[in-house]
């Protein structure tokens, strides 16, 4: 049940979602959205691939909950790095654009 964890963190990854999208307010423009819908998508998909490979990957030795905790973690880690990494990148991508 690996998609438990992405429905759990869902509400949170709306936020962060906003946050990345709304933050600098500008400059903004056509190539700035088209950028930030890709590295959203990216974000999502990586957060969901992550989630499958941890919850299959983890060791059920430690507990029943261990697959869910491991692939909730790997998964959030993902998003975020993800989402830091474009941020990082938009900054100096579009500065020159």
């Amino acid at each position: 049940m690996p998609i438990l964890a992405l429905i759990l963190f869902t509400p949170w990854f709306l936020i962060l979602a906003a946050l990345y999208w709304l933050y600098p307010r500008q400059p903004r423009g056509a190539a700035r959205a088209r950028f930030d819908a890709a590295a959203l998508l990216l974000a999502f998909a990586g957060c969901a691939a992550s989630l499958y490979w941890s919850y299959g990957y983890a060791d059920r030795s430690y507990g029943a909950l261990w697959p869910q905790i491991l692939a909730t973690s790997v998964g959030y880690g993902v998003f975020l790095a993800v989402l830091g990494g474009a941020f990082w990148l938009r900054r100096r991508v579009l500065a020159h654009a």
